[in-house]
């Protein structure tokens, strides 16, 4: 049983929990109330917001409307009035452009190509709205003005401007250097480059909107004469500048490189000095044995200027193709693409028709000169056809897209000058025997070897042009002109002249009464054929055909040394033992047998001074065989002589009229003969 005091003490604590919690039941109840007050108040504001939010609607969407309208109308107003200022300035371009028209562009294309602009706005305005208008035809007449004026400033621009090309700066620029690794290519400015730009500029203008190409007429017309002006001024610099320097030189590349090497001028061919210095080599001993037997006075002058103008039209060549090849890469800025070539077949017609017409006049030339039977004449073609085939390929090269006509000229003209070459080969070889076997006189024959030796020489210098020309001829599958079968050719080419020379000096010697002087005479002959092929190595083109040419030559010479030694013979038989007296020591001679001794030294002695006196005139060029031929001759006759002293007996009291020479002096005379200096 619980104790009565805690249960009055429980019964307080909660009573007063009871208490506690009605009086927090009240404060919500309360609150509840505040709020659903709170809340019906918020309510009917609502409602008396939403109430006037739709009367401001309905008041204000008319406004607005309203506004839109307005706003409209007035962009519609600034629309028209924009398209009336618009239409109206077209009425006054005419006006407006006028001065600037008549001015021209000089000086001012960008401002004069922004009025042609306009007016050609104002001529399609009229054009599509209002054609029948006085306007249009106010600003076409306007339009055409300026188109007329675009081209005669383009033509202005163009002449004004294009210049030729200085010689300098052409030779500088097809010049080689060998000792420079990497060439340095020399670019040619035809235009300066503000003006370039012009021309450009109104090039495509003409050609967008002037609908004209008759600016490409007047371009390649005046460009076409400058090329061909820049060829000339190359050739005349040629002839001003050649004939006293001998070599021609650029100094465009040591104003512009100080300190790096010049470039090499290119080589002169030299084919007529060639002849000269050989001609002056034997002109004071002539090869037919005889001193001065070709006395020849060579014509400097007139083979100078040959020379000059071989160079001149070969370095025209290699100029026309870097000019055309130049003026191609300025074509190409200015010129429509599918114009170009057309364009530019045009632009170098004159100066290609030039260079061809005087490649044909050389070989009408060259072809005279055949006639004449001056076979010499031909190997101007020889340089010049080199050089021709080198640089074909960077002319196809070139002239890639021009017409068939202007691709052809070259290879046209590089088949006559095969062709007159050929011809002048075969003929040259045949008239051999005929100038030979013609010849009147043995002096004439010196200048005919010396004719032929060189002109083989140059073929050595041309060989692969020489025997493309020979397999031009030929009639065989064109797949067999190798370079092989091109050198057959040449060496059995070379082998015919020279087998030419060796039967014809043979039939010449005989115009020798002396067998002698006729073995010197071939010997000189064969000597100097054999030399010759050495020392230019066209020993190498004649054994391709001719395997033992060399020891041939050789055996001929040894062959004429001993013809002229034979000539000695009637001088040293009288030294011999034939019909000698046979004596016992101590026996005296009798009348008969001293007389044959007294015969033997006066055939001795007038054999030698005999012998000594007209071999003395002879000439034996080469101072080695001359040499030799003495020794040789000396060591015989002075052996045979010394042996015939000591067997001798005494056969006469006065001995000192039949011992007039020692054996010493013997030597003396023969080491005197071909004596060039005397």
């Amino acid at each position: 049983m619980i104790p009565t005091e805690d249960a009055s003490a429980r019964k307080r604590e909660i009573e007063e929990k009871l208490k506690q919690e009605q009086e927090t039941l009240s404060f919500i109840r309360e609150n509840l109330e505040k709020s659903d007050q709170l809340t019906k108040g918020m309510v009917s504001i609502l409602s008396s917001f939403e109430s006037r939010l739709m009367q401001l609607e309905n008041s204000i969407i008319p406004v607005h409307k309203q506004t839109e309208n307005l706003q409209r109308l007035q962009e519609n107003v600034d629309k028209t009035l924009s398209c009336m200022d618009h239409v109206i300035s077209y009425y006054h371009v005419a006006k407006d452009t006028d001065r600037i028209i008549r001015e021209g562009p000089t000086g001012r294309l960008d401002e004069y190509l922004a009025c042609i602009a306009k007016i050609q706005k104002a001529v399609e305005y009229f054009q599509d709205n209002n054609p029948d208008s006085p306007e249009l035809n106010t600003v076409k007449a306007r339009f055409e003005k300026g188109k007329e004026l675009l081209e005669a400033e383009f033509r202005s621009l163009l002449t004004r401007y294009s210049k030729p090309v200085p010689p300098i700066l052409i030779l500088d620029a097809i010049s080689v250097d060998e000792e420079l690794e990497v060439q340095e290519d020399v670019v040619l400015e035809h235009l300066p480059e503000a003006v370039l730009q012009d021309i450009i500029c109104i090039a495509g203008w003409l050609v967008e909107y002037g609908r004209n190409q008759d600016f490409m007429n007047v371009y390649f017309q005046i460009r076409s004469n400058q090329l061909d002006r820049s060829i000339k001024g190359l050739k005349d610099h040629f002839r001003k500048n050649s004939a006293s320097s001998g070599i021609l030189y650029s100094p465009a590349v040591q104003t512009k490189r100080k300190d790096t090497p010049t470039k090499k001028a290119p080589k002169r061919p030299g084919t007529i000095r060639k002849a000269q210095n050989l001609l002056k080599q034997y002109s004071q001993h002539g090869l037919d044995g005889k001193k001065g037997g070709s006395n020849l006075t060579p014509l400097e002058g007139k083979d100078d200027v040959l020379d000059i103008e071989i160079d001149s039209y070969i370095h025209c060549i290699s100029a026309f193709v870097k000019l055309a090849h130049s003026e191609y890469s300025l074509l190409a800025e200015i010129i429509p693409e599918h114009h170009q070539k057309k364009t530019f077949d045009s632009l170098i017609q004159e100066a290609l028709d030039n260079l061809m017409l005087e490649g044909d006049n050389i070989v009408s030339a060259a072809r005279r000169a055949i006639m004449r039977h001056d076979y010499s004449a031909v190997l101007t073609i020889f340089p010049i056809l080199r050089h021709l085939k080198i640089n074909k390929s960077d002319f196809d090269t070139t002239l890639q897209g021009t017409a068939a006509s202007t691709k052809n000229k070259l290879p046209t003209l590089i088949t006559s000058m095969e062709t007159i070459g050929a011809k002048a080969l075969e003929e040259f070889a045949d008239s051999i025997k005929l100038s030979l076997s013609l010849s009147l006189s043995p002096l004439s024959l010196s200048l005919s070897l010396l004719q032929a030796i060189l002109f083989l020489q140059q073929l050595l210098d041309f060989h692969e042009t020489a025997g493309a020309m020979l397999a031009s001829q030929e009639t065989s599958s064109a797949s067999s002109y190798t370079s092989d079968f091109n050198k057959k050719l040449l060496s059995t080419y070379i082998c015919k002249v020279l087998g030419n020379l060796q039967l014809n000096l043979l039939s010449k010697s005989k115009v020798y009464e002396d067998s002698a002087l006729s073995a010197i005479f071939l010997h000189n002959n064969y000597n100097y054929i054999l030399k010759s092929l050495e020392k230019s190595e066209l020993i190498q083109l004649v054994t391709v055909t001719q395997k033992k040419a060399e020891s041939s030559y050789r055996e001929l010479i040894e062959q004429q040394i001993w013809m002229y030694k034979s000539s000695w013979l009637k001088v040293t038989e009288h030294l011999t033992d034939r019909n000698m007296p046979v004596f016992q020591p101590g026996t005296k001679l009798k009348d008969k047998e001293r007389q044959v001794i007294k015969d033997k030294f006066k055939g001795f002695n007038d054999g030698l001074e005999e012998l000594c006196k007209i071999q003395k005139g002879w000439a034996i060029p080469d101072k080695e065989q001359r040499d030799s031929i003495r020794q040789s001759q000396k060591k015989v006759v002075s052996d045979a002589y010394r042996a015939f002293l000591c067997a001798n007996i005494s056969f006469t009291k006065n001995p000192e009229k039949y011992h007039k020479y020692r054996p010493e002096e013997v030597e003396e005379m023969i080491e005197r003969l071909f004596d060039t200096s005397a």
